[in-house]
């Protein structure tokens, strides 16, 4: 066994996962999981600049992770950054602050390579199982994109196009720098028409309606299922792997888009970074539902974390 560290830093979360894995018999064994919203990609969507608040945040998630790696004694490191740092103007302060922190330097993933990690993560240990039909769609829903991934053992094809939960909260649900509590009308057919759009991208390269089953990943999915399964606090175990059909995730993201945040804030599975966007993510999970005709998602604590873990041995 090899021990390992995998950082994820994304639009609105960044991750660690420590874990011992073993490239021959396939077997991970996590050792310490965790996440911090620190919302990296706030403003880069209209400013193209990552913010000096943002990246304290994310600074100060960094060393809290680099005393958990050291702690557990791993003996390989890798960072990867996601959507907001690739947008970003000022991304060599995020570069050089990491590599302060960390010892390691950030790897600035292209879309493909993020959906390469995503895939390998949620469906390794799917193989085998005579219940799920292959080809598999997985879709990672983040904060500044989501990615798109067709295959079977491997990787077909992929597409990262720019929709997620903070990106499309900002872009159509703010009303004077605050969150529309609730949005009206009119932003919301602005976000789905985004949607739509970068569906009608993806499904350029993509063969989404082939796939025979959906994949879930990411906060917003794993929200969705919490709050499906009523459950009293967010719960990695019973998610991991549960199922939600297409009509409960119409009801619950038609909840989310009339509900006030006091009313979101109080759903006991909710993380407080979350509140403001899980509308808008979970109204892409249910887009992608409808395009698809998926009658249910498979919900994956497993991602894009652990394909980085695996991509270290």
């Amino acid at each position: 066994m090899t021990r390992v560290a995998a950082v994820d830093c994304g639009t609105n979360s960044i991750r660690l996962l420590v874990a011992d894995v073993h490239p021959d018999t396939g077997e991970l064994v996590e050792l310490d999981r965790r996440m911090t919203i620190v919302r990296l990609g706030q403003g880069v969507d209209r400013t193209g600049r990552l913010a000096p608040e943002a990246l304290e945040r994310t600074f100060a998630a960094c060393r809290e992770y680099a005393a958990v790696i050291a702690e557990h004694g791993a003996e390989r490191v890798r960072f990867v950054a996601t959507s907001a740092s690739r947008d970003a103007e000022n991304r060599d302060d995020f570069v050089r602050g990491v590599v302060d922190i960390l010892g390691v330097e950030p790897e600035v993933v292209s879309g493909d390579q993020e959906a390469e990690f995503s895939f390998t993560g949620a469906t390794r240990e799917l193989t085998g199982r005579s219940d799920l039909k292959r080809p598999y769609l997985v879709v990672d829903i983040g904060g500044g994109s989501t990615e798109f991934v067709v295959g079977e053992e491997h990787v077909r094809s992929a597409r990262s196009v720019d929709v997620g939960c903070v990106r499309m909260t900002e872009r159509h649900l703010l009303q004077d720098g605050v969150v529309s509590d609730p949005p009206s009308a009119a932003q919301i057919e602005a976000v789905r028409a985004d949607i739509e759009a970068a569906l009608d991208l993806a499904e350029e390269t993509v063969p989404l309606r082939e796939a025979r089953t959906l994949v879930g990943l990411a906060g917003s999915v794993t929200t969705v299922s919490a709050i499906a399964q009523d459950l009293p606090e967010y719960d990695s175990a019973r998610i991991h792997h549960s199922r939600v059909t297409r009509d409960r995730v119409r009801e619950i993201t038609e909840w989310l888009l009339r509900s006030t945040h006091a009313e979101r804030a109080a759903v006991p599975s909710m993380h407080p970074g979350r509140v403001d966007v899980i509308a808008a993510g979970a109204l892409v999970l249910l887009a992608i539902m409808e395009r698809v005709g998926a009658e249910e998602v498979v919900v994956s604590e497993h991602d894009i974390l652990d394909g980085i873990a695996w991509s270290l041995v």
